[in-house]
């Protein structure tokens, strides 16, 4: 019950007497509470969890405003490679969930730390790093290859700048994915409305690495908790104006074609889903379009990283 926790300072209702009984029942229900002859505390708190979640809830909007929203709101971060931004109309969607399905070594991980050097020379990058993955090194020379400057100490100040606009947070579990993402949407809800450098991308590399091994029992558990790991991901991305980039593997699929890693539950979650592929014995990479709402499947380029 760590939401609930963190409702405390705002709702002292929200005591640990109410957060136990809500998680040993499982139910959030005031209902249920008089059933079971529940103290008036316990009702009270349990229509304060009723209120805050109601509070949550978007409203509707009609065609017309989720129209004008888009063009209001949704912008594109360049990734900083041309055939992957020139195959996008130029770049990933902030707002939306784009995700990277690749089989290894097929150039995943060097999109993502391509993007966030690029992204991060003005915004704020946060990287969840589940593999030891992450290089600062590759970070480093993504931007010598990019920039200029008349001399190296103008060349450090901006290195410096760059990177320290950059955090990353190791999770090798879902459940401290979770905890991380909890934090940043509290940080998120703090920094909207405020001038200065803000947080503008997320990335997961990777959320097939998180996932599978919950999803190897028959419980029911472990798709539920794949699927709140990706609406979590989209709301975070509409509600704060991010852009979310995250990584999938592949797996053998039928007649020896390999296909995205976590089932046909989870495809329809990301709005936008990207085969990358590399050519044997060449640094040439190639991307297409498995999935995009505005552009057609199929669509694909080449690239150089």
């Amino acid at each position: 019950m760590a939401r609930l926790a963190n409702l405390e300072t705002e709702y002292p209702v929200l005591d640990s007497t109410v957060r136990n009984f809500c998680a040993s029942h499982g139910i959030f229900s005031a209902a249920f509470a008089e059933q079971n002859n529940s103290s008036e505390r316990l009702k009270e708190g349990i229509a304060q969890v009723l209120s805050v979640i109601d509070d949550m809830h978007q409203p509707w909007l009609n065609g017309m405003e989720l129209l004008e929203d888009a063009k209001r709101n949704k912008h594109v971060f360049p990734t900083g490679i041309q055939g992957i931004d020139l195959l996008l109309g130029g770049g990933i969607r902030v707002g939306q969930l784009t995700e990277l399905v690749g089989p290894s070594s097929s150039g995943k991980t060097q999109v993502c730390l391509r993007t966030a050097s690029n992204v991060a020379r003005n915004h704020m990058v946060l990287y969840l790093d589940t593999g030891n993955s992450f290089s600062p090194q590759r970070i480093a020379y993504f931007l010598g290859k990019t920039i200029n400057p008349s001399s190296a100490q103008a060349k450090n100040q901006f290195l410096q700048k760059v990177m320290s606009n950059i955090s990353c947070h190791s999770v090798f579990d879902i459940f401290a994915m979770f905890d991380v993402l909890h934090q940043l949407e509290s940080y998120l809800r703090c920094q909207d409305g405020r001038g200065g450098c803000q947080m503008r991308l997320l990335i997961v590399d990777s959320i097939s690495s998180l996932i599978s091994p919950v999803l190897g029992s028959s419980s029911t558990q472990g798709r539920a908790l794949m699927t709140s790991a990706g609406y979590l991901l989209k709301k975070l991305a509409h509600q704060h104006n991010l852009a979310v980039l995250i990584i999938n593997h592949t797996v053998g699929g039928e007649g020896g074609y390999s296909k995205p890693a976590l089932g046909d539950s989870w495809k329809c979650i990301p709005h936008s889903r990207l085969f990358l592929s590399c050519d044997r014995g060449s640094n040439n990479y190639n991307v297409s379009i498995l999935r995009h709402p505005s552009m057609a499947s199929g669509k694909a380029a080449r690239f150089v990283i």
